[in-house]
C-alpha cells in the first residue's frame, strides 16, 4: 500500500515560498499573521475561493475599523499579494488599494 501524497497546509506553503527568495525571518512572520488574519476575518473561507473583492473588503476594514496607519495597511496588502501569487491566482489590477501616507504639513516655530 502506497503513502498517499499529501498537500502541504496553506502557510507551510507560504513559508516554502518565502525562504528561497531570502525573505526575513521577522517579514515571514508578518505575512503569516496577515493572511491569517484575512482567512479567519472571512469566516475560515480558503483564499483560493476568495478574490480580490474579499481583498479589497479585508483592507477596507482594517483602515475603517481597525484605524491602522498607511504602512500597516500596506503591509498587510503586499502579504495578500504574495499569497495569492503562492496560489498562482491572478487578482488582477488590485493597485488602486494601497494606501497613501497623509502630507504632514511642517511646524514653524515662531
Amino acid at each position: 500500500m502506497e503513502p498517499q501524497p499529501t498537500s502541504k497546509r496553506l502557510l507551510d506553503q507560504v513559508r516554502d515560498a518565502l525562504r528561497p527568495r531570502h525573505y526575513s525571518y521577522c517579514t515571514e512572520q508578518a505575512y503569516v499573521g496577515w493572511i491569517t488574519r484575512y482567512v479567519l476575518f472571512h469566516g475560515k473561507s480558503h483564499p483560493n475561493e476568495m478574490g480580490a473583492p474579499e481583498v479589497e473588503v479585508f483592507v477596507t476594514h482594517l483602515s475603517v475599523e481597525e484605524h491602522v496607519a498607511a504602512s500597516t495597511q500596506n503591509q498587510a496588502f503586499s502579504a495578500l499579494l504574495f499569497l495569492y501569487e503562492v496560489l498562482h491566482k491572478d487578482l488582477g489590477p488590485v493597485d488602486s488599494l494601497r494606501a497613501k501616507r497623509p502630507t504632514r504639513l511642517p511646524t514653524v516655530l515662531t
